[in-house]
């Protein structure tokens, strides 16, 4: 079955989520610079935020053959962006948590006519 809006959304907030990514590691140089440790919070977290927008784009390219998997991690880096760098990472969560539950909610054609 085609998944082609669950792969446009999930690709959409994949990207924007790695263009959060590194304005938050940006923030994060910044306040690594100015702090008197020289280090930053901020910047752990926003890699850690790049490795969930790295799962999510990995997602909504599986998302179109393996369907389940797919949305499962589009969610899992929806909610672990969310965590990593919270606001910066709304707008991608957003559209990751569409994109995940359009996955698991719509159902193949085949399956439907058959029950």
């Amino acid at each position: 079955m085609k998944r082609n809006g669950e792969f446009i959304v999930g690709l959409l907030g994949g990207i924007i989520g790695l263009f959060s990514t590194f304005f938050a590691l940006f923030i994060g140089a910044v306040d690594a610079a100015i702090n008197e440790a020289g280090t930053s919070v901020i910047s752990g977290l926003g890699w850690a935020a790049f490795l969930f927008s790295t799962l999510a784009i990995v997602g909504s390219a599986l998302v179109k053959s393996k369907t389940k998997a797919g949305t499962i991690m589009m969610i899992v880096a929806a909610l672990g962006g969310l965590v990593s760098i919270a606001l910066f990472y709304v707008i991608p969560a957003i559209l990751l948590l569409t994109a995940g539950i359009m996955g698991l909610v719509r159902k193949d054609k085949a399956a439907a006519k058959a029950s």
